[in-house]
């Protein structure tokens, strides 16, 4: 079991940084994800909300953790958070997660190359349309 927590210590924050290579970046929303059973590390996020957007700008695993099934999991919680505080676009960085994760939570690539989704109405329990394409 692992568990998905804000990080509210920026102090706490860089340490997570380090430990899942990481740029720290302090004026942005940040969680952590662990092992409930073992306090071990296992991922992080980090991210800001803008007006009426999301960034993304890392979904990363700690060293040594490869758990797919829970980056997804923290990588949908974040969005959740973002979706739930107003903004339903949203970005990421290409260089702050993997691609294939990205693809797996619902960001498409736009006539840019940039990863983008609209998440209205997919976190509202009726998906609207939805899907989860692997």
């Amino acid at each position: 079991m692992f568990k998905i927590e804000p990080i509210q210590d920026k102090t706490r924050q860089k340490e997570i940084c380090k430990l899942c290579f990481a740029e720290f970046r302090p004026d942005f929303f940040a969680y952590y994800m662990y092992d409930m059973t073992s306090g071990e590390p296992m991922g992080m996020s980090q991210f800001e909300i803008g007006e009426g957007y999301g960034y993304i700008s890392e979904l990363l695993p700690a060293q040594g953790c490869d758990d797919y099934e829970a980056m997804f999991i923290l990588g949908r919680q974040t969005m959740n958070f973002i979706d739930f505080s107003g903004a339903h676009k949203c970005f990421a960085s290409a260089d702050g997660a993997e691609e294939k994760l990205l693809h797996a939570i619902g960001f498409r690539k736009d006539a840019l190359g940039k990863w983008s989704i609209d998440m209205t109405g997919m976190f509202d329990g009726k998906c609207d349309g939805h899907t989860v394409k692997l």
